[in-house]
C-alpha cells in the first residue's frame, strides 16, 4: 500500500442553480475586483452573464478575458496576463471547460511569480502567493476545477505543459449542473469519456492510493451508469449532475494518484494531429486496458463489477468485458474507435510512440510504459 498525504485544497458547491451563490461566495473570499475568464462560447451562450450578475449584486467589479480558444497555449495566457496586469484584480474566475480553467491557472502564475509558462513546468515552481479562484465547471469533463494543475500548450511545439502548485488550486469549485445543459452534444460525448478514462486510469495507477480509488470507484459508477442517458437524454438534470460530480471526483483521483498511458498516447495525436482530446482518448483507452491486463486484470475485474454490464459477458475474461463496455460507449457517444478512420497516417506510428514515451503521465502506468509499449497500443487502437 502506497503512503500519501490527503489534503483537500477545493471547497465542492453542488446544485441546480448554484451559480446564484456566485457573488456571496466570492464575498466571503474576500473578491473585490475580480478577473473572469471565459471563452467566447460562454459569452454567446449566456453563461456570463450568469456569473456576472449574482457577483456586480455583491458588490464585485468584474474584468473579462474571453481570447483563447480549446487548449490553451503559452500565447493565450502571456495575453491575458498583459491585458489584466495594470488592472488591478484581486481574484480570479474559471467558467467553461478545462480550458477556461487552465487558462485561469497559467494567468494566475505568470501575474503573481513572473517568468514564462515553462518556468512552472512539473511541480512546486511558484515561491510567491497567487491569487485565490473560483472554478465554475460547464463541462463534464477534464476535472480541472479539482486539480492544483494547468496543463497549457507550448505555442511552438504543441506539446503540453503540466504546470502544478498547490497554490494553483480553485479555493471554491462551484457545480451547477444546469450550466451543462446547453453543451453541444459533441461535447457532451468527448469530455464525458474523458471523465470516464480518468475514473477508469487513476484506479490502477502506480502512484494510486486507498483514498484515490474511493473517487475513481466513485467517479466510474456515476459516470458509467450516467454517459448514455445524458447522451440520449440532454435535458435529464439528474444525469448531467451525475456527471458533473462524477467528473469532480475523477479530478481529485487524479490529484492523489496521476493518469497513464491513455493519457500518453493521446496527447501526442492531438500535438501533431490536432485531435480533439477525448476523441483521442476514446480510439486509445480500450487497447489500453486490454495491454495493462497482465499488470492489473484484478482491478479492471473489479470496474466491470460495478458497472451497469457487470456478469453479462460469461465467455470473456473481466478485463476485455470492460474494454468492450468502453467501446459501447465509445459507440454511445458517436465517437471513433480506430485510429485509421481519424485520418491517422500508418507510418506516423513509430514516431507517435517515441513522443508518447516521454509523457509524463506514462511514468504512473501499471505496466512498465516505453516507445515499445506505445507503438503497441498504438497498433492495437489502429
Amino acid at each position: 500500500m502506497n503512503s500519501f498525504d490527503f489534503q483537500p485544497r477545493t471547497r465542492l458547491i453542488f446544485g441546480a442553480g448554484a451559480i446564484g451563490e456566485l457573488g456571496t461566495i466570492a464575498r466571503e473570499l474576500g473578491f473585490r475586483r475580480t478577473l473572469l475568464v471565459a471563452d467566447h462560447g460562454l459569452v454567446a451562450s449566456g453563461h456570463v452573464d450568469e456569473a456576472v450578475t449574482p457577483l456586480q449584486q455583491a458588490g464585485i467589479e468584474v474584468v473579462r478575458f474571453h481570447d483563447f480558444e480549446v487548449n490553451p497555449d503559452t500565447r493565450m495566457v502571456e495575453a491575458g496576463t498583459a491585458f489584466v496586469a495594470t488592472q488591478n484584480i484581486d481574484s480570479i474566475i474559471g467558467l467553461g471547460g478545462g480550458s477556461s480553467m487552465d487558462c485561469a491557472k497559467g494567468i494566475n502564475f505568470l501575474l503573481t511569480n513572473g517568468g514564462r509558462i515553462a518556468d512552472y513546468r512539473g511541480y512546486g515552481k511558484a515561491t510567491k502567493p497567487m491569487l485565490p479562484m473560483i472554478a465554475i465547471p460547464t463541462t463534464a469533463g477534464t476535472g480541472s476545477e479539482a486539480q492544483s494543475y494547468a496543463l497549457i500548450s507550448d505555442a511552438e511545439t504543441h506539446v503540453k505543459m503540466a504546470c502544478g502548485d498547490s497554490k494553483a488550486a480553485f479555493r471554491v469549485a462551484l457545480l451547477d449542473p444546469a450550466l451543462t445543459l446547453s453543451q453541444p452534444r459533441s461535447i457532451t460525448a468527448t469530455s464525458g469519456f474523458d471523465a470516464i478514462a480518468h475514473a477508469v486510469e487513476t484506479y490502477v495507477t502506480t502512484k494510486r492510493t486507498p483514498v484515490s480509488e474511493i473517487f475513481s470507484r466513485e467517479a466510474w459508477a456515476l459516470l458509467e451508469h450516467n454517459y448514455e442517458r445524458v447522451l440520449t437524454q440532454p435535458d435529464d438534470l439528474e444525469a448531467r449532475g451525475a456527471m458533473q460530480l462524477g467528473a469532480f471526483y475523477a479530478g481529485v483521483a487524479i490529484e492523489n494518484s496521476m493518469l497513464g498511458a491513455t493519457h500518453a498516447c493521446a496527447n501526442p495525436l492531438t500535438a501533431r494531429y490536432g485531435t480533439a482530446h477525448g476523441a483521442a482518448i476514446a480510439m486509445l483507452l480500450p487497447s489500453v486496458v486490454r495491454w495493462n491486463e497482465r499488470a492489473v486484470g484484478d482491478r479492471y475485474a473489479t470496474l466491470l463489477n460495478s458497472s451497469s454490464v457487470a456478469n453479462k459477458n460469461p465467455d470473456s475474461t473481466p478485463t476485455e468485458a470492460l474494454a468492450r463496455r468502453l467501446e459501447e460507449l465509445t459507440q454511445a457517444g458517436g465517437l471513433r474507435s480506430e485510429l485509421s478512420t481519424a485520418g491517422i497516417n500508418k507510418n506516423d506510428l513509430a514516431a507517435l510512440a517515441a513522443e508518447a514515451a516521454e509523457q509524463w503521465t506514462g511514468t504512473f502506468n501499471p505496466r512498465p510504459f516505453s516507445k515499445e509499449g506505445a507503438m503497441e497500443v498504438y497498433s492495437c487502437a489502429y
